[in-house]
């Protein structure tokens, strides 16, 4: 990254402290203060020895001595002022960062959760922010703070021997060649360190999630060894960015220890004639040793800086992803929720064929639509498309004959309830999953209510709190059968319009299936029901089946007269009644089309 860029970056890290500007300029004080005082010692130092040594005066010792007590009492209180100051404000940085990083995940497109690891994204919230902190702040105080301590003392040098001050400053173009030296090899070990990091958590996160394919399978020795292969890229990113960052310090100390021992045998020369007088002496070398520290720090602050922008661009590349389109301001008060898909196609980002293509489809209020089809028909992207999750890449989309890219993405899916295969519940109560988000207000009585209509109820006699009870992470504690019902009764409390029923049922079994699939014909009344069903049987009594494949719609007719025209939908139906049955049938001859000899 070019020097502009890395200033460019820089000063956008700083305008999110602006917000806690008075907090960060107090604790600025504090460093002022600091440094200020840092030459004070040197310069108490030299009147106490001139005065013991030389004047023999110890009422000026006792003096510099009660001097000396009050200026480390005063660095006392502004250095923890400026330690907890900058804490605080450090603290809030993170917090910010980390909000905007989880207010942008919840605004992305799907498209970019299809691509992105979880386990980056999370690396990226909670390891790459905390490292933006050393750039934001604690680098800026010690650049702020550390430069002032080496300017005062080195006025005060000056004003002791401005030849000598001249001697140690030599040192300080080649100090800063170093440190610029190594900027570019830090800021490329921190990229991979933190590019590492992220696929450490997502490895993580993986072989948490499919522990139980992990055990079953013998995967252990797999996942350990790819564990231990991205955490050793870790430990060498690491190991090598502490070298760089480490080198500098040294090198820098090197070249400032032959500036002093030169200074050295210069005082050492003029003490001898009198040109110096030995507090003098003693004041001048008691600075150059200060120096050491804030120059040491200043050196080191390279890696430091280097870390926290490389950082800053991931934290920055995710804030400013583009956020889902949301385009439309047209607000629709009361659906009817009549769905009208008017020669749609869609293809997916860096896929070569069309997913859906020339789909045109009406879905009245009421009606009980099916989809069926072969995997990968493009049922799950159709469904997919009506609450603008994608858009598609050709044709229209009508909710009550208005087009959905016209109405605010919020309007639109207040429409419409989803239920599908992949239950997706929160680590906590019953009552909080059913009125969740939006319906959150809901009284305890319309939960109540839309838990009975689920069959929630028949499974909450078995439970000490009730709606009160933890269900743990995706609801663990809970059968498949029970969550299901608490997803349903989720779409119960929202009574919207538009119901989408995505394999339901198709994980459960026969009893679970039966109260499901009774709760769902109770849901559906009244709404425009699309269903996504690969068991056929659940789905006989709809108004209409619209089989796909291909990405098209190749059949529409009830099931009576689907089975009569002896097309696929008749073969997929022959071949699930004859699994069912026991009998061994080629799938691929089941489901060709039967035609009359």
């Amino acid at each position: 990254m070019s020097v502009a860029n890395s200033s460019r970056l820089y000063r956008r890290l700083l305008s999110q402290v602006l917000p806690y500007w008075r907090m960060f300029a107090c604790s600025l004080g504090c460093m002022v203060v600091l440094a200020a005082t840092q030459p004070a010692i040197p310069a108490l130092l030299k009147p106490m020895l001139d005065g013991s040594f030389v004047e023999k005066d110890l009422s000026i010792v006792q003096q510099m001595a009660a001097l000396m007590v009050l200026v480390f009492f005063i660095r006392g209180l502004a250095s923890y002022g400026s330690a907890v100051i900058m804490a605080w404000v450090a603290g809030k940085l993170v917090l910010d960062l980390r909000t905007q990083m989880f207010e942008k995940l919840m605004s992305l497109p799907t498209t970019y959760a299809d691509r992105a690891q979880t386990g980056t994204l999370m690396s990226k919230v909670t390891y790459d922010a905390t490292q933006v902190t050393d750039a934001g702040t604690r680098v800026l105080t010690t650049l702020v703070g550390d430069s002032l301590t080496v300017v005062a003392l080195l006025a005060w040098m000056a004003y002791l021997d401005w030849q000598l001050t001249l001697v140690a400053m030599l040192s300080a173009p080649l100090v800063m060649w170093t440190a610029y030296h190594f900027s570019v090899r830090l800021r490329t070990m921190s990229r991979n360190l933190q590019g590492i990091m992220g696929q450490v958590t997502h490895l993580i996160r993986e072989t948490l999630d499919g522990e139980k394919v992990v055990r079953i399978f013998g995967g252990q020795r797999y996942e350990r060894a790819r564990f231990r292969e991205s955490a050793n890229w870790a430990r060498r990113y690491e190991l090598k960015f502490a070298s760089a960052a480490h080198a500098t310090g040294p090198i820098a100390q090197f070249v400032i220890s032959i500036a002093l021992a030169v200074i050295i045998c210069m005082t050492a020369y003029q003490s001898t004639n009198d040109q110096i007088t030995i507090g003098g002496f003693v004041s001048f070398l008691a600075s150059m040793v200060l120096l050491f520290p804030p120059i040491r720090r200043l050196t080191s602050v390279n890696g430091g800086l280097q870390r926290g922008l490389a950082a800053t661009e991931s934290v920055f590349a995710l804030i400013d992803e583009a956020s889902e389109p949301d385009a439309g301001d047209r607000v629709l008060g009361c659906a009817d929720g009549r769905i009208e898909l008017s020669n749609v196609s869609f293809r997916y980002p860096g896929t070569e064929g069309r997913a859906l293509e020339g789909i045109n489809l009406a879905i009245n209020p009421g009606e009980m639509v099916a989809l069926v089809g072969p995997s990968g028909s493009g049922k799950t992207t159709l469904a997919h498309l009506l609450p603008r999750f994608y858009d598609p890449s050709a044709g229209r989309i009508y909710l009550d004959g208005i087009d959905t890219r016209e109405l605010t993405l919020a309007s639109l899916r207040r429409h419409i309830a989803f239920v599908n295969q992949d239950v997706v519940l929160f680590n906590d109560t019953i009552a909080a999953n059913i009125a969740y988000g939006d319906l959150a207000g809901a009284s305890r009585e319309a939960i109540l209510e839309a838990a009975d209509a689920a069959h929630v109820t028949d499974f909450l006699s078995d439970l000490p709190a009730g709606l009160d009870a933890m269900i743990g992470e995706n609801g663990v504690r809970l059968s498949g059968g029970q969550r299901q019902r608490i997803a349903v009764a989720r779409a119960f409390l929202k009574d919207a319009p538009i119901l989408i029923l995505d394999e339901a049922t198709s994980a459960l079994d026969t009893e679970s299936e039966r109260r499901v699939q009774d709760a769902l014909e109770r849901l559906r009344i009244g709404r425009a029901t699309l269903v996504i069903a690969h068991r056929l049987s659940t789905i006989e009594r709809a108004d209409r089946i619209v089989v796909m494949a291909g990405g098209r719609i190749i059949e529409t007719g009830t099931h009576e007269t689907l089975l009569e025209t002896s097309g696929l939908y008749a073969g997929l139906y022959r071949f699930q009644f004859l699994r069912q049955e026991g009998v061994e049938i080629d799938a691929d001859a089941a489901a060709a089309p039967q035609r009359d000899v």
